[in-house]
């Protein structure tokens, strides 16, 4: 399980430095033609990344249902994901090279998500159900502690005052180094898995038949969606809060570097505090999880993510903006792993994939929706403040919606006595 839990590490090595902080920060100060437009342009890339996901991720989730093991399906899209962040080296801080950082950046993104699909998948199968919670919840603390400790290095050796590699700053090539390291690391800790974790074995059937296989079983599954009306409205519920996530990882340290001036340097220093919160809040929740279960979690990490959030927004200091960043933070991993781990415990297990598949459509599917919005009503109004008031009622929509969703307890009884599980309890 330490194997499994380690991807979650690896895959933020692109997660923290290339999506949240210091490529998205380089790109809307540095290289598009400026801060407003950037931030457009930054959405926009990554709702078009969304829906590819959003579109692609219960298909490629039945198909492996059908075929069986897991493990190729991460190693393809991981590889993918490390090859695009590689590329990244080549974006230069000019407007001329924001097609190149966009491109590159949006074939990370699918990578990185569809990677997850399948490891997600596979908690179910290493753990028994009363500790999913915790393994699901360590693995997201396993992240933060990895996009902490790529945003360490990066700082120590490439982008702080006097770097360890003092490769220069002309073109702005110590920011642009940070790619290899994001990309090496997330390469070495992916290792793991694929060396140390067991496999679902393979079930011989053909990739095409598999395909085929798949979508009659996808389609089926749509049109009997009334079994499965609890999962149907825990991905609703989840595709609204998850939507408010998406945006804040997004606009993070743009937020930061637009409304307070932070550099870059200011920006990684942010996301390193960040980071430290929010994996201290997934490794503490991890129990909690398994205490109160994943539904109580997860409105409990909403409703710490809409205050110290809605005070975010009227805060002109930025040391008050640090340590209420801190607080919102705590939440971060919380409301992610206790998702992850509600899906494992009552998705049919004959079915996992194809629902980690919607999972991540859930995910996707809307979430053009929240950095579309940010970007927009940030163009429109001149103030990124005004835009990002999105997210403060993506999280209370959501949280008002997962109040209908019944427990995962209450979905086991009721499935183990033969009725459907429809009940919010």
């Amino acid at each position: 399980m330490v194997a499994w839990a380690l991807y979650d590490c690896s895959n933020n090595g692109f997660v923290t430095p290339i999506q949240t902080f210091i490529f998205a920060a380089y790109f809307t100060k540095a290289v598009a033609e400026n801060p407003a437009i950037g931030s457009a342009m930054w959405g926009n890339m990554i709702s078009l990344a969304g829906l590819v996901v959003a579109l692609g991720g219960p298909l490629l989730g039945a198909v492996a249902d059908r075929a069986g093991r897991r493990k190729p399906w991460i190693g393809v899209f991981t590889a993918l994901c490390i090859a695009a962040t590689f590329s990244l080296w080549f974006v230069k801080p000019d407007p001329a090279f924001a097609m190149l950082a966009l491109v590159g950046v949006c074939i990370g993104t699918i990578g990185s998500e569809y990677a997850l699909i399948f490891y997600n998948t596979m908690l179910s199968d290493l753990v028994p159900n009363e500790r999913t919670g915790r393994w699901s919840g360590w693995g997201w603390a396993s992240g933060y502690i990895g996009g902490l400790a790529c945003l360490l290095l990066a700082f120590f050796l490439l982008v702080g005052d006097n770097p360890l590699i003092p490769i220069g700053t002309g073109d702005a090539a110590n920011v642009r180094a940070t790619v290899f390291l994001a990309g090496g690391w997330y390469l070495i800790f992916a290792l793991p898995l694929f060396l140390f974790t067991p496999d679902t074995p393979a079930t011989g059937t053909p990739l095409i038949q598999a395909a085929g296989q798949g979508l009659t079983q996808l389609k089926e599954s749509f049109s009997h969606v009334r079994r499965y009306k609890h999962i149907v409205r825990f991905l609703i519920a989840r595709m609204i809060y998850n939507d408010g996530l998406a945006t804040t990882f997004a606009f993070g340290g743009i937020y930061a570097a637009g409304v307070f001036g932070m550099s870059a340097k200011e920006v990684l220093i942010f996301g390193i505090v960040l980071n430290v919160a929010a994996g201290l809040g997934a490794f503490a929740f991890a129990w909690v999880d398994d205490w109160i279960g994943p539904k109580p979690t997860i409105l409990l990490s909403l409703v710490g993510l809409l205050v110290p959030g809605t005070i975010m927004l009227f805060i002109t200091s930025k040391l008050w903006f640090l340590v209420v960043g801190c607080v919102l933070g705590l939440f971060f991993g919380p409301v992610q792993s206790a998702s992850r781990s509600y899906l494992a415990r009552t998705a049919p297990p004959e079915l996992r994939s194809q629902f980690f598949g919607l999972f991540a459509l859930s995910g996707k599917l809307t979430s053009f929706a929240g950095p579309l919005l940010v970007g927009w009503l940030t163009y429109l109004s001149g103030s990124q403040r005004v835009g990002m008031s999105t997210v403060i009622f993506l999280f209370f929509a959501g949280g008002v919606m997962m109040l209908t969703v019944p427990t995962a307890a209450h979905v086991r009884e009721e499935v183990a006595e033969g009725n459907p599980a429809d009940s919010p309890q």
